[in-house]
This record gives structure tokens, sequence and C-alpha cells, in this order.
């Protein structure tokens, strides 16, 4: 965390995903009160997944993409690994979602919230 305060490695998942969600509800903060509170639920589940996919990552980065596996006594190899498979499925999901909320942020303001959201 940026501001002072310990950082990601010292957060529960439920405090960086409630960091997430106040930093998104806060770039999309332009858009009329009513869709914003039809967004809202959209806004904490794109929370959860970037938080997500943060954790995967570093699964990731530690284990490795594939794994070993044995069926029976002939039959092993390698394959992608679960954290790789889950990661890919939910990075389409979240990419998907955000550029469905960017799309009803207002044109003039559209470019530099995403801006922001990419350098974060």
């Amino acid at each position: 965390m940026a501001r002072g305060g310990p950082n990601k490695g010292e957060l529960t998942k439920d405090q960086r995903i409630s960091e997430e969600y106040a930093r998104m509800k806060d770039l999309f903060a332009a858009m009329a009160e009513n869709e914003l509170r039809f967004c809202d639920p959209l806004l904490q589940n794109a929370a959860f997944m970037k938080v997500t996919l943060e954790d995967l990552q570093q699964a990731i980065n530690e284990n490795g993409v594939t794994d070993q596996y044995q069926n029976g006594a002939n039959q092993s190899g390698t394959k992608a690994s679960a954290d790789l498979q889950a990661y890919n499925s939910l990075a389409k999901v979240y990419n998907a979602l955000m550029e469905k909320l960017s799309n009803r942020l207002p044109k003039m303001i559209k470019q530099s919230r995403l801006a922001a959201l990419r350098d974060e």
C-alpha cells in the first residue's frame, strides 16, 4: 500500500478487496448516481477478481505453470497448472467486465480513468 500503511502482504484478502473496491469506486465516480448504484455489484466483483488474479500470479510465480501428473502405472506427464488455468479463465472474465464498466463512463473521463487503472 503506497499510503504509508501496511503493505499488501500484511493485509487480509478481504482488506485488499475492500481497498480495491474503494479505488475502483473512486475511478468510476463520474458515472451518474443511478448508474453507479447499478454498477456497484460489478465493481465489487471486479475488485474480488483483481485481488484473486494477484494471488494467482503469486502462486504461479512460486509454483510454475505446469504440474506433474500420474494416471496409473504407465501414464504420466506434465499439464498446465490449476492456478494457471484458473488465472486464464478469471482474466478473461475480468477483462470483459472492465470493458463493460469502462463503456459506461462518460467519454471525456474514460481515457484518464482507464490510464489510472492501467498504471496501478
